[in-house]
């Protein structure tokens, strides 16, 4: 058979494992082994597999990985997040929607020292949903704010995301963080429009909360967002300056989050404990990704796909537009399946030649448009891993109840993708002038 046929084989026969429920990376590399067997020989699969394994596991340039993974995790142990979220609710908690607005601020400052989704919808959802059930907010806005304002973690720097597309594809990650700031604001800002709209329309889904004193949110400003702010100065600041490689970066970071909450007394010995557990089980899954999609994307090299598919989208008689909006709706439907890091990793290798190297975009701004586009899957049906993570905070909700509520959040996202690709120079504006 022609390796085009066995490559295409092998990607029905990756779907058809992800259907009977085997792990992701297990998938990719078990497909990728027995694909390069088949086209190369048993032997060479095998020399090729250790290879890819081993050089995944030792190399530097996917150390970044668990220095961000743990610097998020120990904010996560330490109370972070319900500082931020006390900050925010005293600053803007008045309005209608107030507590759901504050929220998307709460996503967006903790996503500036976690740099996960699932992460930050867990952690702001343990703080944020009672108080809307106290305020009697409606069940399906408020847990659907929540799962869509943790997709934010993913877009504000720093990112998991950006880091696996920037290793991926030979990007700079210190530029790709700064390609997301613009982007992953004005999400933010799209999203509390929304909630003030829904609220505005109907104010019996988001009652309005009570004001606080200027010396209360002063107050609060004190006592929440200065920790973020020296983390995010010191550890991206220097990231951007040049004092410090990626890894050096996330080291730094977790350092001074370990320090500012130790010193701070809001770190205990046993959320130190869960943050070193949960950071190793994190990076563990991660780098068995990596590894499985280093060896499918092999696979795939063998079998030419990738290259057939860029010389077809060349030759296409369609502006470059529409191909991109072919390959952004792949990307959708795909993400109704694939968890988000899985998606970049087995796509990458796929598509990116397409639309950097045949189509001529900017490789910064189809990051942050794919990393855009996989925030999506984050939150829509039937994988949607934001909102089962909020359907275990909020246990009384039902799980239709939280997607209900998702498709306005939905609307906001593909309005920032659109206003991505009319205007580019939202995402590669602050990467050129720095």
């Amino acid at each position: 058979m022609e390796p085009i046929t066995i490559g295409l084989i092998g990607i029905l026969a990756f779907f058809v494992l992800l259907i009977l429920k085997m792990p992701i990376s297990y998938a990719m590399s078990l497909v990728g082994f027995v694909g390069l067997g088949y086209l190369v020989s048993p032997s060479a699969a095998f020399r090729v597999v250790a290879k890819d394994i081993y050089s995944t596991f030792a190399s530097y340039s996917l150390s970044v990985i668990p220095m961000f993974v743990f610097m998020g995790f120990l904010a996560f142990h330490s109370g972070i997040g319900s500082r931020l979220y006390a900050f925010a609710y005293k600053m803007v908690g008045h309005l209608s929607g107030g507590l759901a607005i504050a929220t998307q601020a709460t996503c967006a400052l903790f996503g500036a020292v976690c740099g996960s989704n699932t992460a930050t919808a867990a952690t702001i959802g343990a703080i944020a949903l009672p108080e809307m059930k106290k305020y009697n907010y409606d069940p399906s806005l408020s847990t659907a704010s929540v799962a869509a304002g943790g997709a934010l973690g993913v877009l504000i720097p720093p990112s998991v995301i950006f880091i696996i597309y920037g290793i991926s594809t030979e990007q700079s990650i210190g530029q790709l963080f700064i390609a997301g700031i613009i982007p992953g604001l004005m999400l933010m800002c799209l999203y509390m429009l929304t909630i003030f709209l829904l609220a505005l329309r109907n104010p019996q889904l988001a009652p309005v909360g009570p004001r606080f004193s200027w010396s209360e949110r002063f107050g609060a400003l004190k006592g929440g967002l200065w920790e973020v702010m020296v983390i995010f100065l010191i550890s991206l600041g220097g990231l951007f300056k040049g004092w410090f490689t990626p890894t050096e970066a996330g080291a730094v970071g977790a350092f001074g989050v370990l320090a500012l909450t130790v010193l701070s007394r809001k770190l205990k010995l046993e959320g130190f404990q869960k943050a070193l557990a949960d950071s190793t089980r994190t990076t563990a899954m991660i780098m068995l990704l990596v590894a499985g999609a280093v060896i499918f994307g092999r696979f795939m090299a063998m079998s030419r796909i990738p290259f057939e598919l860029a010389s077809w989208a060349g030759a296409l008689p369609l502006p470059p537009s529409l191909v991109m909006a072919i390959i952004l709706l792949i990307y959708l439907v795909l993400g109704f399946f694939i968890d988000a890091l899985a998606l970049i990793l087995l796509t990458i290798p796929i598509f990116y030649p397409v639309a950097v190297t045949t189509l001529g975009y900017d490789p910064l701004w189809f990051g942050v448009i794919i990393v855009m586009v996989v925030a999506m899957g984050v939150i829509t049906p039937p994988v949607g891993m934001n909102v089962y993570i909020i359907k275990g905070v909020a246990k009384d909700v039902p799980l239709e109840v939280i997607f209900k509520g998702i498709w306005p959040f939905l609307l906001a996202l593909i309005i920032c993708i659109a206003l991505l690709i009319i205007f580019p120079s939202l995402a590669t504006f602050l990467p050129g002038f720095i």
